[in-house]
């Protein structure tokens, strides 16, 4: 029998990057989903869920937005789980307030609202990102070991106009403090920047920032991240899911490597692209530090797809979604 069969999710955001890998996954467990969508009608965003695997028997769409309160009932009524991947996830916005932070925060809570009306729901597992742990004015270094216990600042955030980081923190800080005040068992996934072949028809966030550079841009950002496997991300979720001792926050560590690093790999998989050999600015460039996995490994969350893989399949999908060409 398969893990899920018998129950029933439900996947905030689905037709996104994370959350199409995860009703994939979650059908292929046997799980029937509840899928909420901006327009379960615009098939453009959801024929690639409807034609997975499962999805004629186990998979139901439903009408959701995240400004919308109790829009999320109907899709959590009756639920085991509830997996909250729903966010806004581009940086640049002529207003952050309204179009990041506010989207990030009101949602995750309508979301925890519909769920303490779903007596049936007995875990949430909500969609975070390093983002929301690595941005708190300690410095990063070789020597540092970043865990569970680091939280990103909102107002540092703010101030350094990193709105996806600020919206990423606050959401985490009101889903924990709704949680313990409603008795909800929370779990928070912190992923890095999520690599790996598309479901969806349009290039995400994630993948555009490392296919953008190799567009003619002449310069990299001088940064250090890390990187994962969306199949990997997707995993992680069900592992929290379905593991009785889950509780609280988790890091996956991943790959960490500067960008240009993970640029030079890029050029050696497809010598064709074009890829900036120059920082954006004259600083030394980004130490790479250490994320802790030990709470991860608890669970038996791991990287099992290696980077090269990953940037490959990422770069195959493009190509064959016409996004790309090389």
């Amino acid at each position: 029998m398969s893990s899920g069969e018998g129950k029933v999710v439900c996947v905030t955001g689905a037709s996104g990057f994370i959350a199409s890998w995860l009703v994939k996954l979650l059908l292929q467990h046997g799980y029937t989903v509840k899928a909420s969508v901006r327009n379960p009608n615009d098939l453009k965003k959801t024929k690639h869920l409807v034609e997975l695997d499962g999805a004629k028997e186990r998979l139901h769409l439903f009408k959701a937005d995240l400004m919308e309160e109790a829009c999320f009932d109907s899709a959590i009524n009756g639920c085991h789980g509830v997996f909250h991947v729903a966010s806004p996830v581009f940086q640049l916005s002529n207003d952050p307030q309204a179009e990041i932070i506010e989207p990030a925060v009101k949602g995750t809570l309508n979301v925890l609202r519909s769920c303490v009306k779903a007596p049936s729901v007995k875990k949430v597992i909500i969609t975070s990102s390093m983002a929301a742990v690595l941005i708190n004015g300690k410095p990063l270094n070789p020597n540092v070991v970043v865990d569970e216990t680091w939280f990103s600042d909102p107002v540092l955030c703010e101030n350094m106009k990193i709105w996806y980081a600020a919206s990423k923190a606050r959401a985490e800080k009101a889903g924990w403090e709704f949680a313990k005040e409603n008795g909800i068992e929370l779990i928070t996934i912190h992923p890095g920047v999520t690599l790996g072949p598309l479901l969806q028809p349009i290039m995400n966030d994630s993948v555009s920032l490392i296919m953008n550079l190799t567009n003619g841009a002449e310069t990299f950002p001088n940064r250090v991240y890390s990187y994962h496997d969306v199949r990997d991300v997707a995993k992680a979720h069900i592992q929290a899911f379905e593991s009785r001792s889950a509780s609280g926050r988790y890091l996956l560590s991943g790959y960490i490597a500067h960008i240009s690093d993970l640029l030079k790999i890029l050029q050696q998989l497809y010598p064709s692209l074009t890829i900036p050999q120059r920082c954006e600015n004259d600083e030394p460039l980004m130490e790479e530090y250490q994320v802790s996995d030990l709470r991860a490994k608890s669970l038996g969350i791991s990287q099992s797809i290696p980077l090269e893989m990953s940037l490959r399949d990422t770069v195959e999908s493009l190509k064959e979604k016409g996004l790309l060409s090389i």
